[in-house]
């Protein structure tokens, strides 16, 4: 018995290109890269020193610091970073901050 053929449609590469570039799992790592480069440029030389790890799970941004005062420092701000990082990022991506 043969199996049956699968019959493919001939796509254009604009189509294909456009497919993968909207696909979730491809929005979801940019998205990641973008908020890692954010911290990094939003927060200046002297926070990010001390910036071990930046990590987006869900609409959580984590951010491992190496130094306990600037932790408890930046606790109180939490607020306004996550705002600034949503501005640049032109929509409420992220919900919360956490800060180990």
């Amino acid at each position: 018995m043969k199996s049956p053929k699968r019959k493919f449609e001939p796509q254009s590469i604009g189509k294909v290109l456009d497919e993968i570039v909207n696909s979730e799992a491809l929005k979801t790592g940019i998205t990641n890269t973008r908020i890692k480069d954010l911290w990094f440029e939003l927060m200046g030389s002297h926070i990010t020193n001390y910036t071990d790890k930046v990590l987006l799970k869900g609409n959580t941004i984590i951010v491992s610091l190496n130094n306990a005062a600037l932790r408890e420092e930046l606790t109180y701000g939490k607020e306004k970073i996550r705002k600034m990082m949503n501005q640049e990022l032109g929509s409420e991506v992220l919900k919360k901050i956490v800060l180990r």
